[in-house]
């Protein structure tokens, strides 16, 4: 496959989508200064996290990687990092200064206060953004490309059309040299032995065995036997009714390759192939941690419906439930009903992925995009102190 797209070249050598110029917040109390930056500078992109202080040990390494690699994304060419003091700010921006694109980073305490530090780092970000449109789009190939994979409001159709057209994209990203997250842990439950048997290593397979007994494990211990809590009620009304059932049709999105590892959250890949990353299932946190692993584009299968996107990296919305295209169209990028209702095959339908998919790394927006209906949220392992 030789298929191409009109991308922004990093200093890195990776390859952006989007260049957006981001300020982000390294913790909650400065989301204002945030705001009050990108109201002030056209084409600045805000992002916000909730909490950011009162975290230690793991659940404060995971904020920060996450962080850090939401930054160093390549559909991002600069960053602003706001904080209410140095340590922070400096620590999240020289870890995304390490993909050698312009970083800067303030401090609300030092600056005076919130008023002062949005005056200042307007004055960055405009800087930032009039840098960032002197770059222009080039060709670039598809094994340059990080795809993330993703499904919500799943029903009967997406195991059946919208995910399977899904992995058919999935596969050519991987023959083209490129890379595939493939996310969602729990939505492996039952589905396990599939992907440990495609696993590159008898390693690989027993962490991808080990991380699904975690989250069972896990939901034991608080009570909660999660067999028994998926599918959830949008998924049962779709049609759903194992959490087996489900499983073995959200893996599908995941094409057919061999699985070069199990990545942690947020973790970026160390070579190419089809990649599975340990995330929750909910769609904001997920994709919040493929964003942070690199992926540029984000392709969401959907039966029953979803609208969420992520403001880094696109996000395609895919749906072969005619019921679902008709009432939910403003939403809903694309229309594969033609695989649901037999008047197209898998190639059909995910050759028009593929046309959609280079459409949008080119340049096109998605619905998500145009309507503001994206979110970032990053996951949490224990409480805050």
């Amino acid at each position: 496959m030789n298929e191409t797209f009109m991308g922004y070249r990093r200093p890195n050598g990776s390859v952006g989508i989007r260049n957006h110029v981001v300020v982000l917040s390294a913790m909650d109390n400065v989301n204002g200064v945030v705001k009050k930056i990108s109201s002030q500078v056209k084409d600045v992109l805000p992002i916000t996290i909730l909490y950011g202080r009162g975290q230690f040990g793991q659940d404060n390494d995971l904020t920060i990687n996450t962080l850090i690699g939401m930054g160093k994304n390549p559909n991002i060419a600069s960053v602003l990092v706001v904080s209410l003091e140095k340590v922070s700010a400096k620590k999240i921006a020289d870890g995304i200064a390490q993909s050698k694109k312009p970083v800067a980073y303030l401090s609300v305490q030092d600056c005076g206060g919130s008023l002062e530090a949005a005056y200042q780092g307007s004055k960055i970000a405009l800087e930032m953004v009039l840098q960032a449109s002197e770059q222009q789009r080039e060709e670039c190939l598809f094994s340059e490309l990080i795809l993330g994979v993703e499904c919500g409001g799943s029903d009967t159709t997406s195991g059946i059309a919208s995910n399977p057209a899904v992995g058919y994209v999935a596969d050519k990203v991987v023959d083209s040299g490129g890379v595939v997250f493939l996310s969602e842990t729990s939505e492996f439950m039952g589905a396990e032995h599939v992907l440990a048997e495609r696993a590159s290593s008898p390693d690989v397979a027993k962490k991808i065995w080990a991380a699904v007994k975690r989250i069972e494990d896990d939901a034991k211990s608080r009570g909660v036997d999660i067999r028994g809590a998926n599918p959830v009620p949008d998924n049962i009304a779709g049609g759903l009714t194992t959490i087996e059932e489900k499983s073995l049709g959200a893996i599908m999105k995941g094409g057919t390759a061999v699985i070069q590892d199990l990545l942690e959250y947020g973790q970026a890949p160390t070579g190419k192939g089809l990649y599975l990353m340990d995330t929750p299932a909910p769609a904001s946190e997920s994709m919040t941690a493929l964003v942070a692993g690199g992926a540029q584009v984000i392709l969401f299968s959907t039966g029953k419906g979803n609208i969420m996107g992520n403001p880094i990296a696109p996000t395609i919305k895919i749906s072969g439930n005619p019921k679902t295209v008709k009432t939910m169209i403003a939403n809903i990028d694309l229309d594969v009903t033609g695989i649901t209702e037999g008047t197209e095959n898998l190639s059909q339908g995910g050759d028009k992925i593929l046309e959609e998919l280079i459409k949008v790394c080119s340049g096109k927006k998605t619905k998500a995009e145009v309507l503001g209906e994206e979110q970032i949220a990053i996951s949490r392992i224990q409480p805050t102190v």
